[in-house]
Order: C-alpha cells, then sequence, then structure tokens
C-alpha cells in the first residue's frame, strides 16, 4: 500500500532546513498468505500419473479377460507394470495429503467440510456402481430367460450354502463393523493428555488411545479373515465365473466387494500406523472417520449381497 507525505527534512551538519519535498513511503503490511479458510493445493503430478497409470492397467485387464497374449503386441508388456506404478503415485499422492493435514496444518475446518462432502459423494458413485449389478442380477434372476431353462439358477449349477461359510463371514464382517464403531468412540471419547502417555505406562491398557489400537487391530483381522475365507469359497466352488450369467453376476458382485474389502482393510491399517505416530486427536482424525464411513458400506452392500445373491437363490 503506498502512502505520499510531505516532509520537511532537516540538515544535521549545516544545521538548516533542506527544502521541502514529494516522496513517497511504502508502509509495510503484514499480509497473511492464507486469508481465506480454504486450502490452495500446490501443482501435483499424482493425478495424471494415477490417471495414466490406470487407465493403462485397465487396458490390460481387457487384454486378459480376452486372453490376447502380451507376445502378440510389444507395447503390452509394459502393461503389468502399471499397476505397481499406480499403487506408487497413490501411495505418494495420499501421503502429500497426510503432510498437509498433519504437518502443515491445510485442513481447517472449510476444508475438511469440502472432504466430507467429496467423500459422500464417492460413496455414493459406489452405491450407483453396486446397482448397476444388483441391477443385472434381479434383471436376469426375476424372469430366467429360456436360453437358461426358465428357472434361477441355471440348470446345472449348485449355488453355495448360505448357512455356511457365507454365514459366518457375515457373523465376521459385522462384528468388524462394532469393533471400528469401539475405535471410533474410544478415540471421541479420549481426553488430549491421554494421547502422549505411553504404552509401557501400568494403566495404559486403559487409556482410550490404547483402546483405538486394539478394536483397529481387531478389524483389520476380521478383514483378512474374512478375504480368506472368501477365497476358500471361491475355491471350492462347484461354478466358475465362466458358467454362463449366474457364475459371471455371482463373481462380479462378490468379488468387487471383496476387492472393497481389501481396499477398506489397507485403509484401516494406515489408520492404524497413523493413530501409533500420534496422528490423530479427538477433534481431528478426519482419515479415521472416512475410513470408517467406508468399512460400514462395504457391510451394507455385503448384507444386501448376502440376502438377495445367497440366501434368495
Amino acid at each position: 500500500m503506498l502512502k505520499t507525505n510531505i516532509i520537511k527534512n532537516h540538515d544535521p551538519i549545516n544545521n538548516k532546513q533542506l527544502p521541502t519535498r514529494l516522496f513517497s513511503t511504502v508502509v509495510e503490511k503484514k499480509i497473511n498468505p492464507q486469508e481465506h479458510p480454504f486450502h490452495m493445493v500446490r501443482p501435483s503430478p499424482w493425478p495424471i500419473l494415477v490417471s495414466f497409470s490406470l487407465s493403462n492397467s485397465l487396458i490390460y485387464f481387457v487384454f486378459w479377460i480376452h486372453n490376447i497374449l502380451t507376445t502378440s503386441c510389444p507395447f503390452l508388456n509394459v502393461l503389468p507394470y502399471n499397476i505397481g506404478l499406480a499403487s506408487f503415485c497413490i501411495i505418494s499422492w495420499f501421503w502429500d495429503i497426510i503432510i498437509e493435514a498433519t504437518f502443515e496444518g491445510r485442513h481447517t475446518d472449510a476444508v475438511q467440510n469440502g472432504l466430507r462432502l467429496g467423500f459422500i459423494l464417492f460413496l455414493v458413485s459406489e452405491i450407483i456402481f453396486f446397482f448397476s449389478f444388483f441391477w443385472a442380477y434381479f434383471y436376469v434372476s426375476i424372469s430366467p430367460s429360456i436360453w437358461i431353462g426358465t428357472v434361477w439358477p441355471p440348470l446345472g449349477i449348485k449355488p453355495i450354502d448360505p448357512w455356511g461359510l457365507p454365514l459366518f463371514n457375515t457373523a465376521l464382517l459385522l462384528s468388524s463393523g462394532v469393533t471400528v464403531t469401539w475405535a471410533h468412540k474410544a478415540l471421541v471419547s479420549s481426553r488430549t493428555e491421554n494421547l502422549a502417555v505411553e504404552f509401557k505406562n501400568e494403566d495404559a491398557k486403559y487409556l482410550p488411545r490404547a483402546s483405538v489400537v486394539k478394536a483397529l487391530l481387531f478389524t483389520i483381522f476380521l478383514g483378512f479373515l474374512f478375504t480368506t475365507i472368501q477365497l476358500y469359497e471361491y475355491k471350492h466352488a462347484q461354478f466358475s465365473i465362466s458358467d454362463g450369467i449366474y457364475g459371471s453376476v455371482f463373481y462380479l458382485l462378490t468379488g468387487f466387494h471383496g476387492f472393497h474389502v481389501l481396499i477398506g482393510t489397507v485403509f484401516l491399517i494406515v489408520c492404524l500406523l497413523r493413530q501409533i505416530a500420534y496422528h490423530f486427536t479427538r477433534e481431528r482424525h478426519l482419515g479415521l472417520e472416512f475410513a470408517i464411513w467406508y468399512w460400514h458400506f462395504v457391510d451394507i452392500i455385503w448384507i444386501f449381497l448376502y440376502v438377495f445373491v445367497y440366501i434368495y437363490v
């Protein structure tokens, strides 16, 4: 900000007054580099790299589904490495977000509200994603075509017993929903001073911080156990993804759900490591909050799967 003043200058050597002159002085003002509550994100290479690597991975997956050999095209030999590139870029991207939120303090209340809205829209897109597969399932099961014998499941298909492993998996996933809620409840009920207590303390096992870690460990264990049993079920199923429309819809629904369970488990592992590193407090734990939302979404999708895909048949 410029300010023009008229000042009479004095010469201390000759002890006389100098002529009046005009001059401009710069009035210094401390300008806050961020006078608004929003985060102006720095340029990052990760979004374009993630998009490029994931698109190439999808191309490779399509070629693999259609049994197109990579030896027929040298370009296809590079595509499998895009999965590793995508993983590296996603990890780096989220690491930058953790730095901005935890160490730089960029996530103000306004930024957190925007992130919550963005994650809610992401979950809405996931609901639409699964809705499309459920739509296909109900389309072919409510009115079976004559090409599959007008019955559901089609002739020659022996469905999986819903009262065996699927029921046990349902109990595991619902139990994991309870333990992850326990983790959140323990965190929000903790005191700030308790966050600095080490585990070697005699009373550490009674502190909310230790309860959060225990609850997350239980949830991660149940998630891995669910995935393992799901793979065991796939291995011993008497039909495959190639066995007509039933096999295709069944494995797409349960397979994508299992993939989401795996992603949610990794999400919770990251939250566990951040909790151990003292990243979360009672007031600021947005990452854990998103992981809990995602895990409950996975639970709800599985309930629909168990009722309509396992019991309904």
